[in-house]
């Protein structure tokens, strides 16, 4: 998505610059070089259309976000990535004394970021932490596991899927809600390319 965006539009790309909100610490700069390559786009113009911040708190995050909405009025921006949306929440407040200020803070973050995406015309990207759901549903569910940041986060979000591994490099992805898409699952691999079909 980093690279796709700064596509020409003709081309199936949104023509603008992509910032990532990188509160797990997984972005790789250097992952960018041979996608941009694949789509015949220079890896050096892509890097620099990309920002790239690490927040340590929840707090420094939802700064981070009001210093790129300054940001957005003077560049086109028309990606924001933030990966992962829970974790610092998670971290800054836990237990279930906390959990209502931490649903609060979590609102607040994510209507700005909506707010951003009405006013600037840009898609915002969010993933998210699963956790364990022992007491939720079926006693024979293999795996029962449930998106963090519950009905506050589900609530806010326009289109929610769903990834897992599957067999060797195979990986599934869930459309759980959309209001213009059906449910459906479709399978995919992720080479050093980026993301291609899956052929095995």
């Amino acid at each position: 998505l980093a690279v796709t965006t700064q596509m020409p539009t003709e081309m199936g790309g949104g023509n603008g610059k992509v910032a990532i909100i990188d509160s797990e610490g997984t972005f790789r700069p250097s992952r960018l070089v041979p996608i941009a390559q694949r789509f015949g786009l220079d890896p050096e113009a892509v890097l620099e259309n990309v920002l790239h911040a690490r927040p340590y708190t929840s707090e420094h995050q939802h700064l981070l976000i009001m210093a790129l909405a300054a940001k957005m009025v003077e560049e086109p921006f028309k990606l924001i990535v933030v990966d992962s949306i829970t974790a610092l929440f998670r971290t800054d407040y836990s237990g279930r004394g906390e959990l209502a200020e931490r649903q609060q803070r979590l609102m607040g973050t994510l209507s700005k970021l909506t707010k951003l995406a009405e006013e600037f015309n840009c898609a915002v990207f969010l993933t998210n932490q699963v956790i364990a759901d022992p007491g939720g549903g079926a006693m024979f569910v293999q795996d029962p596991k449930k998106p963090a940041g519950g009905h506050v986060l589900a609530h806010m979000c326009t289109t929610r899927l769903f990834f897992r591994k599957g067999k060797a490099e195979q990986r599934l992805v869930k459309i759980i809600d959309s209001p213009d898409r059906a449910e459906a699952e479709a399978s995919f691999a992720i080479t050093e390319g980026g993301v291609n079909e899956y052929s095995g």
